[in-house]
């Protein structure tokens, strides 16, 4: 967590205890008190601060407008806003008036405050990160994977499902929703059935899952043999019996589309080769390209070490 974060500490007419600041300040922290609630939304539009602490000691209309204001706007209401409550009054307390991410007691402990400002942010990033439809981790959590494993005899796999974008079009994106969701937990339950990994969802039907290299094949393969399983029973007896099913191009034309399989392409990251996060997507394309090349679902693994 770096040192250098902003925050805002805003109080009523009575003021604030001005240790707080002191405090914050002692950890690194940059720590403004406004004892204006008024000012608070313009210097929040000029420059946004990573947390907000509210003392609610004394709570009155002005804070609860500071709180919603924050909360109801699309731009703003991903900042952390923490509540310094006394604790005769937070069991009580009306939390639908004033919406909080968290709060901390009054009289303050400097140590309960640092850490509710440390999981706030952590909360946040992981909310974010995280895909709404799978809530498997993201891009920048990927990213921190994919970079832990290069060196280590891990491999990297990348799932892409074939012929996703037409089943999307022909069934329509409430199935198609389904069909990540279907393949996310697949996926995240093959790695937690190898003991050791991470599963993330980059966006769309691209997925990537990291497990020890000599477990790779065999998750690969899990993977594909439960997607299949259970992507059959989307298709009726005729689909399946024919393993196509029918669609139209944009001029009407008849097409025949295959049913959807996965394709996965594992890259061991112990190879010299393999310096960077770019290198392992860049080797990445290359294998899913031959591995979407065949007419059913494989996985194709990197051996030019």
């Amino acid at each position: 967590m770096r040192n250098s974060l902003r925050i805002i500490i805003v109080a009523g007419e009575r003021g604030v205890d001005g240790n707080v600041a002191l405090r914050l300040q002692s950890k690194g922290y940059q720590a403004v008190t406004l004892t204006a609630p008024a000012s608070v939304m313009g210097l929040i539009y000029s420059d946004p601060p990573d947390v907000v602490l509210v003392d609610l000691s004394a709570p009155d209309e002005a804070l609860m407008a500071v709180i919603h204001s924050l909360k109801e706007d699309f731009f703003f209401s991903t900042i952390p806003v923490i509540g310094m409550i006394p604790e005769p009054f937070a069991e009580a307390f009306d939390w639908e008036e004033y919406p909080l991410d968290d709060y901390v007691s009054l009289p303050l402990n400097a140590r309960e405050l640092f850490t509710r400002i440390t999981l706030s942010l952590r909360r946040l990033r992981r909310v974010f990160d995280n895909n709404p439809l799978t809530r498997l981790p993201g891009n920048t959590s990927i990213q921190r994977a994919i970079q832990q494993a290069v060196g280590r005899p891990m491999a990297v796999c990348y799932v892409d499902i074939n012929h996703f974008k037409q089943y999307n079009d022909v069934y329509g994106f409430a199935h198609g929703d389904e069909v990540l969701r279907m393949l996310g937990r697949i996926m995240a339950n093959a790695v937690k059935e190898a003991g050791e990994g991470f599963a993330g969802h980059i966006g769309g039907d691209d997925f990537v899952f990291i497990v020890p290299e000599e477990q790779a094949e065999a998750v690969a393969q899990r993977i594909i043999d439960n997607f299949a399983a259970i992507a059959s029973e989307l298709f009726d007896e005729v689909e399946k019996l024919n393993g196509f099913y029918v669609a139209h191009d944009r001029k009407g034309n008849e097409e025949k589309i295959p049913l959807m399989g996965v394709a996965v392409a594992i890259v061991p990251t112990d190879s010299p080769k393999i310096e960077h996060y770019a290198k392992v997507a860049e080797v990445a394309a290359e294998l899913k390209k031959l591995a979407k090349k065949s007419p059913q679902s494989c996985y194709v693994v990197d051996r030019r070490h």
